[in-house]
């Protein structure tokens, strides 16, 4: 009896386990136009977001670092726009951007008198105003990570901020953020889900759907974790690559040392 009942649980287990791979290959099979569509949802709204979210971070940044002018009436403006930018800062980085969603979406419907913006470019402002402000302090932090030597010597060559910035700065500040700004991308692929508050058809939405069809919770959250995973394990691989590729080799020689015979420079086949 003892056998025959092990026997028995044994069986309804593998069924239990038939029944789950059927519903999980059901909602892919069923379900795939409308995940793909959430697929698709997801990456343009994080893409787009983390774009726009870091040419904010990098305008506020340079106008953070902008020198105080001497006239009082510039020094009197610079210091606002750094309150202002400041404050942009401290809010939306001190509060869920499930939150900040809300209100801009609804605030902006009660301000055009009941009027709401399209769900995808609404996510993509949301998106990037958000990122914007993590970008702000990111930029903030690359530029003061940059050697004060240069800009010493950058001003002694006759540049002036603009051109030290542009010319000097900045291409070595891009170079030490990427790690920084390829995470942020990362983080927003997974905090698209929050827009879902507002009606967009990103992926976690998509799924949500989805069990409104089927009543599969378990499984169709399941398969949509996968998915998201999927798409942040691939993007960090890519995202790491294009870090080392930046990044060049780790060994090289200076051209012409003269304590290494093999970096010598030859002229027309001689020494």
């Amino acid at each position: 009896m003892h056998f025959i009942s092990n026997l028995t649980n044994i069986l309804a287990t593998q069924v239990q386990q038939l029944g789950f791979f059927k519903k999980v290959v059901t909602i892919i099979k069923d379900y795939y136009p409308n995940i793909l569509e959430g697929i698709a949802n997801t990456l343009l709204i994080a893409l787009i977001g983390t774009v726009i979210g870091l040419l904010i971070g990098v305008l506020t940044g340079l106008i953070r670092t902008i020198p105080l002018s001497k006239n009082p009436v510039v020094k009197c403006i610079q210091k606002i726009v750094n309150v202002i930018i400041s404050i942009y800062v401290e809010i939306f980085r001190g509060t869920p951007m499930m939150v900040q969603s809300m209100v801009i979406f609804w605030g902006f419907a009660g301000l055009t008198g009941g009027n709401t913006l399209p769900v995808i470019p609404a996510g993509i402002i949301i998106v990037s105003i958000n990122t914007g402000a993590y970008m702000a302090e990111i930029v903030r932090g690359g530029i003061i990570s940059i050697d004060k030597g240069q800009f010493e010597g950058a001003h002694s060559l006759g540049m002036n901020h603009a051109q030290t910035m542009f010319n000097v700065i900045i291409p070595q500040m891009f170079r030490n953020i990427l790690p920084s700004v390829s995470n942020e991308f990362v983080i927003n692929v997974k905090d698209t889900s929050v827009l879902n508050v507002i009606g967009v058809y990103e992926l976690y939405k998509i799924g949500d759907i989805i069990i409104k069809g089927n009543f599969w919770m378990f499984e169709t959250y399941l398969v949509i974790c996968v998915i998201y995973f999927i798409l942040t394990f691939t993007i960090t691989r890519i995202l790491r690559l294009i870090e080392k590729k930046l990044a060049g080799n780790e060994n090289y020689v200076i051209c012409g040392s003269q304590s290494n015979p093999d970096a010598e420079i030859k002229v027309g086949g001689t020494n």
